[in-house]
This record gives C-alpha cells, structure tokens and sequence, in this order.
C-alpha cells in the first residue's frame, strides 16, 4: 500500500522560510505526479504547487516567485521552499500523489503538516 508522509512544518515569522517534505513508500514514485495543496481555518483547500512525473512544474499565482517544488525520485521525495512567508500562507500542507492508468490510476494523500506563519 502507497503512503505518504509530509514533514517540515512549523512556526515562522513573515519573511522567513520553510521547506517541505513530502516522503512516498513506493518504488513508483518516479512515475507519480506530486502535488501540494493547503487548507486554511474555514476556507477550501487549494492547490499551492505541482510536480509531474516529467518533472513540469506549476504554481498558484499567490506563491510564484516565493515558493519552488522539486523533486529527487533517487529518495522519493519531493519538497517544497517556502521563502518570504506570509502570515496568508498559514495553513495545513498537504501532499498528494497521483499516477496514470499505466500505474494504477493511484491517489494518495498524505495526513498534513501544519505551517504557521507570525505577523
């Protein structure tokens, strides 16, 4: 069974950064794509960022230029830098893995990490 675990979460004051990571247990991770989304207190979860198997990247417009997605399929894992936080960044962060039908049309999320973001 596929899992994936996010970490790197914590506080930090506006202007500083962070970085996520978000850990797979399978050996397709090289085929899967990789997105990480957030969820604020009362408000819908978003994507934040996304990475493709191909590694092709996206991002929302409120985190171009502050936050970049890689991946390093060698460990499994890809991150997320966070740099120049904003306290409308505070949310839970989230990972989901997704693969083709070639690779059992998977979707998997993770259980979160909290990110806090002081005034």
């Amino acid at each position: 069974q596929v899992q994936v675990e996010e970490s790197g979460g914590g506080l930090v004051q506006a202007g500083g950064s962070l970085r996520l990571s978000c850990a797979a247990s399978a050996s397709i991770f090289s085929g899967a794509n990789i997105g990480w989304y957030r969820q604020a207190p009362g408000k819908q979860r978003e994507l934040v960022a996304s990475i493709t198997r191909f590694s092709i990247t996206n991002y929302a417009d409120s985190v171009k230029g502050r936050f970049t997605i890689t991946r390093d399929n060698a460990n499994n894992t890809v991150y997320l830098q966070m740099n120049n936080l904003k306290p409308e960044d505070t949310a839970v962060y989230y990972c989901k893995l997704t693969t083709p039908p070639s690779l059992r049309s998977l979707e998997v999320w993770g259980q979160g990490t909290l990110v806090t973001v002081s005034p």
